[in-house]
């Protein structure tokens, strides 16, 4: 490498780890926390602390189950950054789930109107 140059930066990706928990759980409503940590490859306390962030926020609901929860995306709600604040969160999810093999919804059908 020659001296002037930098060494390429490696250490940034394009979607953020809220990005990734909330398209695991729209593939998968009734996805296990373990599941998605494993999925997202975070631990299921750093998991956790996404999905509270997101019910916080208003992107995320959960009811119980039996022993599980079942998640609901609110697909109406805006993109958090204020250049992307006139976008629906239900269009990064379309985009983040498009193809996808198994979906139990569509990120639009996730939340009961």
């Amino acid at each position: 490498m020659d001296r002037h140059t930098a060494p390429p930066r490696t250490n940034w990706t394009f979607l953020t780890n809220h990005a990734r928990v909330l398209a695991t759980i729209a593939r998968d409503p009734g996805t296990r926390l373990r599941d998605i940590a494993s999925h997202c490859d975070l631990t299921e306390r750093a998991a956790q602390a996404i999905v509270t962030d997101l019910e916080k926020a208003g992107y995320l609901a959960h009811t119980r189950t039996g022993r599980r929860n079942r998640y609901e995306i609110t697909p109406d709600t805006h993109l958090r950054h204020p250049a992307d604040d006139h976008l629906h969160v239900a269009a990064l999810l379309d985009l983040m789930t498009s193809g996808t093999e198994h979906s139990d919804a569509t990120p639009h059908q996730l939340r009961a109107g």
